[in-house]
């Protein structure tokens, strides 16, 4: 899962307590969450992720805040955006909500537990 996201985002910010969740309960599992941080400042990324407990890794791409060159390639169109990618590098989700990435990851998650 690649979350873009930044601290002068306030949808992104509300998702974080759900994206600690959800690392938290796929510890050990076949899943990786990955930020990519659009602040103008680097500083105010590392204090958010300490601030927030954020364990997962996350670049910070605000070489020309809001698009970076890891923003240009995705072609992030808004923030948050999340993209969840199967096994086989396959994009089976790109949004603005977590509302049903659960369910997705759960899925994905468990088919790769399966083989």
């Amino acid at each position: 899962m690649v979350v873009f996201w930044a601290a002068w985002c306030g949808p992104c910010m509300r998702m974080v307590p759900h994206e600690k969740k959800l690392v938290e309960r796929m510890k050990g599992k076949p899943f990786a969450l990955v930020g990519i941080n659009g602040d103008e400042k680097r500083e105010k990324a590392k204090e958010t992720v300490q601030k927030n407990e954020m364990t997962w890794p996350s670049f910070w791409d605000a070489a020309e805040r809001p698009d970076g060159p890891i923003t240009k390639c995705w072609n992030v169109q808004g923030w948050p955006m999340i993209y969840v990618l199967d096994a086989e590098g396959v994009i089976r989700y790109a949004g603005h909500s977590d509302e049903k990435l659960d369910a997705l990851v759960d899925e994905l998650v468990g088919k790769l537990e399966k083989k």
